[in-house]
Parts: C-alpha cells; sequence; structure tokens
C-alpha cells in the first residue's frame, strides 16, 4: 500500500462531509470546568465515557471544587469512583495532580500542554482533550479512534500517537483541530468500526487508502 498524498481540497472534502455527518461532534465527557474535564478524563481511562459520566454526575454535586478532592479520604475517593474501573489507581492519580495543582499553580489547572503533562496520570491525549475542550485553544487529542483513522485514511503512516498528532496538525487547518478529532472520533464509533468497517458506506472513501487499496 502506497503512502498517500492529500491535497489540501482533499482534506476540505473530508472535513466538510464529515462536518455534515456529524453535526454535534463534540466532547463526551460531562463537565462543567477544566477541574471536572481532568477529573473525567482520568477516569476515563479503559473506561466509556457513558459510565464515566454516570459516575462523575453524583461525584461533581460532591466534589464542588479542588479542596475537597484535597481533603477527602483516599478510602472514600476509591469507592466514590469504583465503577469506572482501576479505582486505586486513579484515585492515586487525582490525589497527586490536585495536590500538585495547589501547590505549583495556585489551584487552577494548567491551559499549556508542557504543564499538563508534568501532572499525574495526565500524558498529551489528556491535555489536548483538556486544552481543546476546556480552554478552547487549538489541539489533536489522539485516542484509538483517531489513530486508527488517521492510519487507515492515510492521513499518518505512525503508529506513535505523538507523531500522529503532528502528522494531522500539519494538514488540518489549526481551526480546525479540536473539531477534526471529534470527528474522527464519532465515525470511528459509527463507521469506520475497529473489527468491521462499513466501507461500502462510508461517505468519506473516494479518499480513504484503505479503501481504494482493498476493494
Amino acid at each position: 500500500m502506497e503512502d498517500k498524498t492529500f491535497k489540501k481540497s482533499e482534506i476540505e472534502s473530508i472535513i466538510s462531509i464529515l462536518e455534515e455527518m456529524y453535526p454535534d461532534a463534540g466532547c463526551s465527557l460531562y463537565y462543567k470546568n477544566p477541574l471536572d474535564l481532568l477529573i473525567a478524563t482520568i477516569l476515563a481511562a479503559q473506561c466509556t465515557d457513558i459510565k464515566v459520566n454516570k459516575v462523575t454526575k453524583n461525584l461533581f454535586l460532591k466534589y464542588k471544587d479542588i479542596k475537597d478532592y484535597q481533603k477527602v479520604d483516599i478510602e472514600e475517593l476509591e469507592e466514590d469512583i469504583r465503577p469506572t474501573g482501576f479505582f486505586k489507581n486513579k484515585a492515586k492519580n487525582i490525589k497527586a495532580c490536585v495536590e500538585k495543582i495547589l501547590k505549583d499553580f495556585n489551584g487552577k489547572v494548567p491551559d499549556s500542554l508542557d504543564e499538563l503533562v508534568k501532572l499525574k496520570g495526565v500524558g498529551r491525549k489528556t491535555a489536548n482533550v483538556i486544552l481543546s475542550n476546556a480552554y478552547k485553544i487549538p489541539a489533536i487529542p489522539v485516542d484509538t479512534h483517531v489513530k486508527r483513522l488517521s492510519n487507515r485514511i492515510g492521513l499518518s503512516k505512525n503508529k506513535d500517537p505523538e507523531k500522529i498528532e503532528y502528522d494531522l496538525m500539519n494538514l488540518i487547518p489549526k481551526e480546525k483541530w479540536s473539531k477534526f478529532s471529534h470527528l474522527l472520533v464519532f465515525h470511528g464509533r459509527e463507521i469506520c468500526k475497529a473489527k468491521k468497517p462499513k466501507c461500502e458506506i462510508c461517505k468519506i472513501n473516494p479518499w480513504c487508502q484503505f479503501y481504494t487499496s482493498f476493494r
């Protein structure tokens, strides 16, 4: 399978079609502020957004600010987040995050990638989720859907999420970075599934390297 080189018009067509297909594409996690989103993304590791939202619906009523997470006993926090799985490790990460935010960032969740990735349990993907959604700063979170679709379509030949992120940044207009990530996630859930992609009904298949190479 030869590497595909995309024209600007092809990228514009892909984005336009996906925007028509998923006009409501956006963050699936419930949150009201950057701290909420940080907690939700930590809980979302190896857990569905639907289940996380069920947990945070009550969690965010109980923990109204960062001091609430700092004061609570870790055993109580573990029980509150237990349904999301790996609750002991997630509770430790949450505790470590809030302590660092209070100590080093005056109680405010950082709004830069370099500072966000210094928080326990926060990698580039989580940092970019917070930047692009909570702070409306252009960023491209690369999750499993974004990685899979980028490779299949031919937008990136890399497997490393950070390299895929840079490849997409070079292809996608900056004002569309955050939206494009959501579009790929929605398309990955609906059409371009991991095991059985619905290639024949995919509206962007004319530009998809996977489809054109193996049909």
